[in-house]
């Protein structure tokens, strides 16, 4: 017959009478736990832990936040149609941008002579050069990131003969991910008067800088060295890119001292 389950039953079973064997194993158990209870509840310094070591007060790594610091002021005054100026932009400008670039404020300006006659311009390999600077200046207002802009400029500069042909201009945004249609658009805004105004802004700042040639490169609105008929002159620091990069660094950590 099945056995049935009947609600007078216990639900736990009645105990057994106690084996003196089972008493002896039960009171070494009991003993055993609080053994381990013990150990392992004593202060957690007490016991050697070579993760613990790494990661207490005594070891951990300081982190020493740098100071803000400000960019060195490095500038290049050019003319787009100038063979000099792919020189100056090839073999130091570049270079130096490549290893320093997180640490300066980068200009580049441009060389001519402001005009009184309808506030123009007069650019010394004539006006196709004032048209090669301003597109230059909007590639550098458009883009305002020096690995663009300037990328752009060097691009047209060694072909300089054929600025501001447009081929040229085409292939070089193209290249560098410039909007051929925003260049064109900022040279021709306002029929021309708004990339004029930008060319004769750029202009006044070289005269004022007292900078005639190009190229010139200053380093802290200072003249730094000077790259004229395929020649470097006034370079006492060095015409090496390296030489200007270690400049650069000089006045980034230390300043005029």
């Amino acid at each position: 017959m099945d056995e049935k389950f009947n609600p007078g039953m216990p639900l736990i079973p009645s105990r057994r009478g106690l084996n003196p064997s089972r008493l002896l194993v039960a009171v070494g158990y009991l003993v055993l736990v609080g053994f381990m209870w013990c150990y392992f509840s004593q202060p957690y310094p007490h016991h050697h832990n070579p993760a613990a070591a790494s990661i207490s007060p005594k070891n951990k790594a300081v982190v020493v936040e740098e100071p803000e610091r400000d960019l060195v002021p490095l500038e290049a005054h050019i003319m787009s149609k100038c063979p000099d100026a792919k020189d100056c932009l090839r073999d130091l400008v570049l270079p130096t941008m490549q290893k320093a670039y997180s640490k300066v404020n980068f200009t580049l300006s441009f060389i001519g002579k402001t005009t009184d006659y309808n506030d123009g311009v007069a650019c010394k390999h004539g006006p196709q050069e004032c048209l090669g600077n301003i597109i230059e200046l909007c590639a550098q207002k458009l883009y305002p990131d020096p690995k663009i802009y300037l990328g752009f400029t060097m691009c047209l500069t060694k072909d300089y003969p054929h600025i501001p042909q447009r081929p040229l201009i085409e292939d070089c945004a193209l290249e560098h991910a410039v909007d051929f249609d925003e260049l064109n658009e900022c040279a021709t805004k306002d029929d021309g008067a708004f990339g004029m105004g930008m060319l004769r802004k750029s202009v006044k700042r070289t005269a004022e800088a007292g900078v005639t040639k190009s190229c010139t490169v200053r380093l802290n609105n200072e003249i730094y060295c000077i790259r004229d008929g395929a020649q470097w002159t006034d370079c006492p620091a060095g015409a090496k890119p390296n030489d200007l990069v270690i400049a650069i660094e000089k006045l980034y950590y230390h300043g005029n001292n």
